[in-house]
Formats: structure tokens, C-alpha cells, sequence
């Protein structure tokens, strides 16, 4: 019961929390936990607090009775500029990213937890940007996706685990100065979906332990407010997803970790699909009514599938301070033929570096620190339209967090 009241409570603050916004691997956060975050986002292979239904469930059953709660302050920076003499900057600036996790040890062999998490998202607002699509007043959109993920992990023996964790998903989104594409400032509309993340962990040696674990596409209901913006009337699942992770312990001080993650974006029309679709439309000079915002074949964002690397390292400096650092290498999923879309989600940052530490108490809970520097890119494109000019979308990102954790 208590499980259930921690969750239940976290759940809705996190519902209830301002817009949350992440845009590092493409929308998709660099990495889950705080501990996690980091070493550059490293947590397949690894078990160290419990977040599990975020990263591998099979890690929860190592990781005992304990309670996460940390925030991020989120900085992303985003601007758009074209050749015609447009240059306007996001007035958006700093966002709240709560994350809280719970685990309970049912037997030595079996745990029960739950992961609360933000998984992704996308924001923008550029004052009186309207104009440059056809509208009135600030440009911009609004996307939030928070996943709730109950954990059961089992442990097969001292070596191995395999875990499940149901992820229940609840969408927000809204967009503005959108006219001139048919949609007149319908407001916040919110969706539901449900999906499940699987996992396994095996502990080759005592130095060395593998990891793999994979996400179903969270199949959501459509935003029936956007149903006439985005592909398959309103549809924005969330996508599939899978990582392998190692982790080595080159010394008693000293940890590697390494993690390989597939976000699969092709699984999403709305998100997919070239935006150039529109020119298959009739309005637009087409022949196939499908073709058109809303339509199965309609114009996306043209996000490509992303291969994304994370690599980090743990150095443990005294019995009460570990200290982290990685690297997080991501394909920027935005081609210069989609910018003139993606001056709303202008996701285009690569290259993040991550420092953190845990300081552990004598009564042994823990406060540990995370710093994300995400580098500034840029894509510049002709516009969509055939107007005789170029625009350039560019992104960089800070992020500072904090979090707390009682060993129960």
C-alpha cells in the first residue's frame, strides 16, 4: 500500500509539474536517473538506483529497498534565422524535470518498484513568429510525455536477472500561431498510451556485466485537437526503443560503462514522414488526399531513426564519494530538407558531456549531483515553400540536477 501511495503521489506531481522539455537524443532525454545522467545517460548494465523501468528492469532486483527523488533545472537554448533577415531566439529558457523511483525487496530473489520519469518532448516559443507561417502572434508548440513504469525483476541466480516493466504513458501538447497550417490555437490537448520496456542483466565475471533491454512502441490515443496537424488524424506514439550496455570494473576504484541505444523514430508518421509530403497533397498541387496534414501519408517533421553511444566512467574517491563523467554521441535525426518544420522541434544537438557525484551519508542515503553541456549545432536548408532563401535551426543545452536517496 505504501508503494502505491508513493507512486500515486509522485505520478500526479509530475503530471501536475510545468511543461517538461527534453530535446538530446533527439526528443528523447540523454539519460534517466540521476546517477545515470551523469555518466553521459550509461544504465544497461549498471545497477545503482531505481530507475530500472526507465533504463533495464532486470536491474532492479540489485538494487535493495531504497527511494530516489531529484529534479533537473533544464536550460535548452534554440533559435531560428533565415536569409531574408529573420533571427528570432525561444523566449523559453528554464524548465523543472522532477524523477522519482521506488523499490521494495518482495523476496532475496524478487523486487516490486516503480519509475516516474519524463521521457521526452519538445518546446519552443518565439514572440510574434507567427507571421513567418501565415499566423498571428508567437510561434511555437508545447510536448510533454511522462511515463509511469511499475518494475517486477527477478533474479535467476547470482549471476543473472530479467525484468518487466508495464510503461503507462500520459502525453500533453499544444501549439500556437499555427493558422496559416489550418490549426487556430486549439489549446492543450492530452493522450494516453501503453506500452512495455523488457530486460536482462548477466554478471559474466565479477569484473565484467552485460545488459540488453527493450521498449515496445507506446501506442497512445490521437490528439483529436491536432487530428487536421499531425499524420493518421492527431497520432503520436511514442517509439520503439533498445539498448546493449557493459560494464567493467578495471579496478576497485575504478568502473567503464558503455551503452548502445536505437531509438526507432521511423516507427511514427507524425514524427517521420517528410515534411515535402505536403506537395502530394491537392491544396499543395498533389493528387492523393492522404497526402495532407492529418492524412496516413501527410507531412511530418522527417525525424530519421538515431543511433546514439554513451560512454562513462565512475571513479570511486573515498568509501563516501564517487565521482562521474561520460561522452553521449547522437545522430542529429534532422536533414536540411525538413528545417522549414523543424523551426518548431529544432533537435539538433549531438555531442553532450556529463559530470556528476554521489556523496553517501553515514546513515547511508545518498545526495548526488548531474551537469549536462550539450554542444551547440545547426542545420541550415532551403525553405520548404520555395521561397528564395535559406533557414538555419540551431540548439545548444545546459542542465543541472540534484537528487536524494534513503536506503529502506
Amino acid at each position: 500500500m505504501r508503494l502505491k501511495r508513493h507512486a500515486l503521489a509522485l505520478a500526479l506531481a509530475g503530471i501536475a509539474a510545468p511543461a517538461t522539455v527534453w530535446a538530446t537524443n533527439g526528443y528523447f532525454s540523454h539519460g534517466y536517473g540521476m546517477k545515470a545522467k551523469g555518466m553521459a545517460g550509461v544504465a544497461t548494465a549498471t545497477a545503482s538506483d531505481t530507475f530500472g523501468g526507465a533504463n533495464n528492469p532486470a536491474s532492479m532486483v540489485w538494487v535493495g529497498n531504497r527511494m530516489d527523488l531529484g529534479a533537473d533545472v533544464f536550460s535548452p537554448r534554440r533559435e531560428f534565422a533565415s536569409t531574408a533577415g529573420v533571427a528570432i531566439d525561444s523566449e523559453d529558457k528554464y524548465f523543472l524535470i522532477p524523477e522519482f523511483g521506488l523499490n521494495r525487496m518482495l523476496r532475496p530473489n524478487l523486487s516490486l518498484g516503480v519509475s516516474v520519469y519524463g521521457n521526452g518532448g519538445m518546446n519552443t516559443d518565439y514572440p510574434n513568429g507567427a507571421q513567418y507561417f501565415g499566423g498571428t502572434g508567437d510561434l511555437g508548440v508545447d510536448m510533454m510525455q511522462l511515463i509511469i513504469a511499475p518494475t517486477l525483476a527477478y533474479r535467476i541466480d547470482e549471476q543473472h536477472s530479467v525484468g518487466i516493466a508495464p510503461l503507462i504513458a500520459a502525453q500533453r501538447f499544444a501549439a500556437q500561431g499555427l493558422q496559416g497550417f489550418v490549426v487556430n490555437n486549439p489549446g492543450y490537448d492530452t493522450a494516453w498510451g501503453y506500452g512495455v520496456r523488457i530486460g536482462w542483466m548477466g554478471k559474466l565475471t565479477d569484473k565484467v556485466t552485460v545488459g540488453v533491454a527493450y521498449s515496445t512502441k507506446i501506442l497512445t490515443d490521437e490528439f483529436d485537437k491536432y487530428s487536421g496537424l499531425f499524420a493518421e488524424q492527431g497520432d503520436f506514439d511514442i517509439p520503439s526503443n533498445w539498448s546493449l550496455g557493459v560494464a567493467v570494473q578495471a579496478t576497485p576504484q575504478v568502473k567503464f560503462a558503455l551503452d548502445y541505444q536505437r531509438i526507432n523514430y521511423s516507427d511514427i508518421k507524425s514524427v517521420n514522414n517528410p515534411s515535402s509530403n505536403i506537395f502530394n497533397c491537392p491544396g499543395f498541387g498533389g493528387s492523393n488526399p492522404n497526402a495532407c496534414f492529418g492524412g496516413s501519408a501527410g507531412p511530418g517533421f522527417g525525424w530519421r531513426d538515431v543511433d546514439v553511444w554513451k560512454l562513462g566512467i565512475e571513479y570511486a574517491y573515498s568509501k563516501n564519494l564517487i565521482l562521474r563523467a561520460g561522452w553521449n554521441h547522437g545522430d542529429n535525426p534532422i536533414t536540411p530538407a525538413d528545417v522549414t518544420f523543424n523551426i518548431l522541434a529544432p533537435g539538433v544537438v549531438k555531442d553532450h558531456l556529463t559530470l556528476g557525484f554521489t556523496y553517501t551519508f553515514p546513515s547511508g542515503n545518498e545526495l548526488t549531483m548531474a551537469y549536462m553541456h550539450a554542444f551547440e549545432e545547426s542545420v541550415t536548408g532551403a525553405n520548404l515553400l520555395g521561397a528564395p532563401f535559406t533557414e538555419t535551426i540551431k540548439m545548444h543545452q545546459n542542465s543541472l540536477g540534484i537528487a536524494y536517496s534513503w536506503k529502506m
